[in-house]
């Protein structure tokens, strides 16, 4: 069955038109004759949105009753069973009432999907798990609900919805988006016109990055190689040394003439040796770079040139900047054109920038080869052959030169082969000086008969000591290349070690990394679900049937960076079997075998990476059970007197009233009746406190945000409050606030309650400040605060914090000794629940005596959705 096509309605802010959009198109595909129903579709109240859905066959949603609210969601199996061709399903990035199945709507999606139903949906920008933060420092909204950027990424058509930000706000005013009584509030706050034109921009970028995915795997599918740059990237070569700095700053410049451009900073960190770069000079300009708002990246490869070229057009890069060689101008004779001047030979349709800067031409050494290239040994070869006839022409024919002395210079001409080209340049060297002494020097002359056994021996010492010394020179040589390429590889490996662990994303920086290094096109990570093992040989290693189970089924994906990666180890270039149940794939080109060490290098670095995250998961096991045996230990003590007292006293009631021996007046029973009541009541708020404490403490809290005034709570708050002990006074036109109704109720109930307990004969004032000097915010968020204001005794300053732990009460945190009713709970699960709504509670003294609580909560943009905590 073929899968289902998605295609997505990107808006930059609620209100744009993306439900509207994507119901003209439903008509248009229903006047069409295409079978089209309505999985979900909120119209939020809005007229014209409601009337374009009318003439829409509409599957029935699911009422689900949480948390005492009622819950639209839609019912997926009914879309399943009618089987449309093409289903609408608003709000791709909603998160489901809990018991509903999926937690996503995106993954009910995915199932319509895979049923071959084809799906229309809608998303606005801020939902971008990428751009979470971007959007929280620009709105000071902090987005719970999420949808991660590959899954929309993957759908085969986005559209966006645009409209103007002055016409949505237009729109806003008018009350066409949100109720009238919240439309000041939104306006002033997360419907800036500041805020909307960023996020409008943000959502254009977010698609011209979607759009250019697209096109580079239109390339790579019909094999175009050349670039097609669709914006102004500008890719700096660093070299390593002090230069870099120069390089960067002029690469800034070039992009500052233009908007929306991209710097890539790439160091190409040679694999025959680390010579001539200096870690703190990388290190201060991939700071730079990062200032600058750049990204920095390091590639491996032998030829710095061709690696350089090779990055730049895998990013699409139209402009290259380096700067001018560092070595001397004659240098060049012996070693062939530089970096810089072949980067400009082949760099093809890319603009090249060569930058001079102080250090060029002035002879600072680059990276020194380990091993004798194929130039040096071709030299020695020439050598070899040219320099032995030149030395017995001068030496020993036709001038009668003794025969020692011109073995000697033979033997230093032998040395100096060795020393240009290596081992076998230096014994052809030997062999051929030997044959011309013995020819021209050694008696008789002219023949290579030898009649003094004297020269015979000197001539074998001759060959020996030639081939010796070659012999040392060649395997120094070639320790300076094994110590070079173990250099190269230990920076490479800490390079990795640096980037991941700067970042909060490992998996997916590490991926990146390697794939940047070893210049392929995509690397996938596959995990073999536990209870499938592979088969082992007898070394412990796998076997030739679990190596070739590579290519079988049991592999999951785990993670993948790049275009187009393998769906199975067995279909990569490359292949990595790290554990038993985890293998590292690598797309795009086959490596070599000093390239396949190293990748077995990152397997293990991959491997501790695993191995740490699983002690870092089994740590905060561990802290959640001690957090639970101490929750538990002090229920116990709880228990064995707090709870205890007010069954004592019902009990004590009820006995009373139930013997025959007493006759109890009308009043007496009333006031026994009272007590028990009174004693239930605290009874039923020490277990609503310890029940909560629970829930919190086990991160099972799932508020539900919606409007909520200060003023619906505060009855149900002040409920069990004394007549006349508490006053409340709040502005007229406070706005709601984004909180749960129940918790909320449960906050200001239990602070209210510590407030009477504490301050005995003290009116309790509840104030609430909007506007002027008493608007606060939350993370940059407008928020509106509610005080709750006692004379009593206050706490002490250094006791502020203990006052909100568990089972801590005022004696407890004043003066070292248990006093008072209660466990201790109330104030801990006020603050709990407050910060789980995205609020803050705060203890600050009262001026002249007492203390304030101060809850604040932010300001609703009229939007009800879950948070998720």
């Amino acid at each position: 069955m073929a899968r289902g096509i998605l295609r997505i309605f990107l808006g930059a802010a609620p209100g744009v038109g993306k439900t509207y959009s994507m119901l003209e198109q439903a008509q248009t595909l229903l006047a069409a004759g295409v079978d089209v129903v309505v999985g979900i579709v909120l119209d939020h109240d809005r007229e014209q949105t409601r009337a374009l859905a009318e003439g829409l066959e509409q599957i029935p949603t699911l009422r689900v009753s949480y948390r005492g609210a009622d819950f639209e969601e839609m019912d997926l199996a009914a879309v399943l069973a009618r089987r449309p061709a093409v289903a609408l399903v608003d709000e791709y990035a909603h998160s489901n009432v809990p018991g509903t199945g999926h937690a996503k709507r995106w993954q009910d999606v995915e199932a319509l999907l895979e049923a071959g139903i084809d799906v229309m949906s809608t998303v606005n920008v801020q939902h971008l798990a990428s751009l979470g933060d971007v959007v929280h420092s620009i709105t000071g909204v902090r987005q719970q609900e999420t949808v991660p950027d590959d899954v929309v990424r993957r759908a085969d058509q986005i559209e966006l919805v645009d409209i103007a930000p002055e016409l949505l706000r237009a729109r806003m005013g008018a009350g066409h988006i949100y109720a009238v009584d919240t439309v000041d509030a939104a306006l002033a706050n997360y419907f800036r016109l500041g805020n909307l034109t960023a996020l409008r921009e943000l959502a254009l970028l977010w698609l011209a990055d979607r759009v250019e995915e697209g096109l580079a795997a239109y390339r790579s599918t019909h094999g175009i190689e050349e670039s097609w740059p669709t914006r102004e990237r500008v890719v700096v070569g660093l070299t390593g040394g002090p230069e870099g700095q120069v390089l960067i700053r002029r690469a800034a410049r070039i992009l500052s003439r233009v908007s929306g451009g991209e710097l890539l900073a790439v160091h190409v960190r040679r694999s025959d040796g680390v010579a001539g770069e200096s870690p703190k000079e990388l290190e201060i300009q991939r700071q730079l770079v990062t200032d600058l708002g750049g990204t920095y990246h390091s590639v491996g490869g032998d030829d710095p040139a061709v690696a350089l070229l090779e990055f730049a057009r895998s990013v699409d890069a139209t402009q290259v900047v380096v700067g001018t060689s560092r070595r001397r101008t004659w240098t060049g004779l012996f070693k062939g054109p530089g970096v810089g001047t072949r980067v400009v030979r082949d760099s093809g349709d890319i603009d090249v920038h060569m930058v001079s800067h102080p250090l060029g031409g002035r002879g600072v050494a680059g990276p020194r080869r380990g091993l004798l290239g194929r130039r040096r040994v071709a030299i020695g070869f020439a050598l070899a052959v040219l320099l032995p006839v030149l030395v017995q022409w001068l030496l020993g024919y036709p001038q009668n030169v003794n025969f020692a002395t011109v073995m000697l210079v033979q033997f230093s001409a032998a040395i100096a082969v060795a020393l240009v080209g290596g081992l076998w340049p230096a014994v052809v060297a030997a062999i051929w000086g030997s044959l011309l002494l013995n020819y021209f020097s050694a008696e008789p002359l002219g023949t290579l008969t030898i009649s003094d056994p004297q020269n015979l021996l000197a001539l074998g010492i001759f060959l020996a000591v030639s081939a010796a010394v070659a012999l040392v020179v060649d395997r120094s040589a070639r320790r300076s290349k094994e110590a070079a390429v173990a250099g190269a590889e230990a920076a490479t490996l800490g390079e990795l070690a640096r980037g991941v662990l700067a970042s909060q994303d490992t998996l997916a920086v590490f991926l990146e990394q390697v794939r940047e290094h070893f210049q392929v096109g995509a690397v996938a990570l596959f995990r073999r679900p536990d209870g499938v093992a592979a088969d082992r040989g007898p070394g412990g290693g796998p076997s030739a049937a679990g190596t070739a189970g590579l290519a079988g089924s049991g592999w999951e994906l785990a993670a993948s960076v790049g275009e187009a990666p393998p769906s199975s180890p067995g279909e990569a270039d490359n292949v990595e079997q790290i554990s038993e149940h985890l293998v590292l794939a690598l797309n795009g080109r086959t490596l070599p075998a000093s390239g396949r060490r190293l990748l077995s290098a990152f397997g293990a670095h991959l491997m501790a990476m695993e191995q740490r995250a699983e002690l870092s998961e089994s740590r905060r096991d561990n802290l959640r059970l001690a957090e639970g045996n101490k929750m538990r230990t002090a229920v116990l003590r709880a228990v064995s007197h707090d709870l205890r007292t007010p069954l004592a006293g019902i009990k004590l009631a009820v006995s009373s009233l139930r013997q025959t021996a007493v006759t109890f007046s009308a009043e007496d029973e009333a006031e026994l009746l009272a007590t028990i009541e009174n004693y239930a009541d605290r009874l039923d708020g020490l277990v609503g406190n310890l029940l909560d404490m629970s829930r919190l403490t086990s991160d099972t809290v799932t508020p539900l945000l919606a409007p909520v005034s200060w003023r619906e709570v505060l009855p149900e708050a002040l409920r069990g409050a004394p007549e006349g002990r508490v006053r409340v006074e709040l502005p007229a036109n406070m706005p709601p606030v984004d909180a749960d109704a129940g918790m909320l109720e449960r906050v200001l109930a239990n602070i209210i309650e510590n407030a009477v307990k504490y301050a005995p004969g003290s009116e309790i004032l509840i104030v609430g400040s909007v506007g002027g000097a008493g608007w606060s915010t939350i993370d940059g968020q407008p928020a509106s605060e509610l005080r709750i204001i006692d004379r009593g005794r206050g706490v002490p300053a250094d006791a502020v914090v203990a006052m909100f732990a568990p089972f801590q009460r005022l004696d407890d945190v004043s003066y070292g000794a248990a006093g008072g009713t209660g466990v201790g709970l109330g104030l801990a699960v006020a603050k709990g629940f407050t910060e789980t709504m995205g609020g803050v509670l705060e203890a600050e003294e009262t001026p002249g005596g007492g203390l304030t609580m101060v809850v604040r909560l932010p300001i609703s943009t009229g939007v009800s959705r879950r948070r998720v905590v």
